[in-house]
């Protein structure tokens, strides 16, 4: 990665809430990401992206070497026990905008809709915003993702757009993708629906 990028931008945080925390992924998270994948049942959604158990050592080999080459952030996401959960990535960096993207983001069935994502939300933003400075957040999902599209919206950010054949599916379909945004003026708002949901996710545990 080039000197002239600023350090923040080229470095993994790690960032602890409550619910989650979330490290920079290493090789040594495979055997943890093996399990949060344990029956595919993420892998059989053909609109996502995400791999299959066996496959998490070849699928952290080649996140790790997108890193490498400067093009993404990646983290595995822990819940409050310390068992690895999911994963999630910053890609898209343009430090000179500045701007990233979020996405490539999953979780072990049993942790979707919790605290575990409204907080990893949370703190992704927060670290974007607040400490790169960004002035807009991306996130990307396949027209057919609608649990992901109405996730999405949920937290705030606005529709952009669609981009026709814009990509290809992992099984080599096209994807239409849309497109959502949250921009550095929306953030308090965000910001505060989201410690809204999560002070709610608080109040319904146990």
């Amino acid at each position: 990665m080039s000197a002239s990028i600023p350090t923040a931008w080229q470095q993994v945080p790690v960032l602890t809430g409550r619910h989650a925390r979330l490290e920079p992924m290493s090789r040594d998270h495979v055997d943890g990401l093996r399990a949060a994948l344990a029956g595919d049942e993420l892998a059989a959604l053909w609109f996502t992206q995400v791999p299959k158990a066996a496959d998490a050592a070849g699928y952290v080999d080649a996140v790790l070497a997108a890193q490498a080459d400067g093009r993404v952030l990646p983290f595995v996401v822990r819940d409050a026990g310390g068992r690895i959960v999911g994963s999630t990535r910053f890609y898209g960096l343009e430090a000179d905008v500045p701007k990233l993207s979020i996405g490539y983001t999953w979780y072990a069935p049993d942790v979707q809709r919790t605290g575990v994502n409204t907080e990893t939300k949370l703190l992704l933003l927060t670290h974007a915003f607040e400490t790169l400075g960004c002035i807009s957040v991306v996130f990307e999902t396949s027209w057919f993702n609608h649990r992901s599209r109405a996730a999405i919206a949920r937290l705030g950010a606005k529709q952009d757009g669609v981009l026709r054949n814009h990509k290809r599916h992992a099984d080599g379909s096209p994807r239409d993708t849309v497109v959502f945004s949250i921009i550095d003026g929306e953030w308090p708002a965000v910001k505060r629906n989201l410690l809204a949901k999560l002070a709610r996710h608080e109040q319904d545990s146990p």
